[in-house]
């Protein structure tokens, strides 16, 4: 894919993901023999948003036994 160059807007976009999914609808995506991969399974998030009084945003999120636990972190 054409990944980082630019494009005119969102629809073409849009139309070449539909385009994509007929042409390839109940077959396999073909891709490169030297292709790879990583599964990450985060278990720890956090957001972190800057704020001019030092007084920042930070918001954890936890997994544990298959659900999200969501904290307010000290700045």
């Amino acid at each position: 894919s054409p990944q980082s160059n630019v494009i005119s807007d969102r629809a073409t976009l849009e139309a070449k993901v539909s385009e994509l999914g007929t042409a390839y609808e109940g077959k396999e995506i073909p891709r490169p023999e030297h292709w790879g991969g990583y599964l990450v399974e985060p278990t720890h998030i956090e957001f972190w948003q800057g704020r001019t009084s030092r007084l920042h945003d930070r918001i954890a999120y936890d997994l544990t036994e298959g659900e999200w636990a969501i904290s307010r972190l000290a700045p």
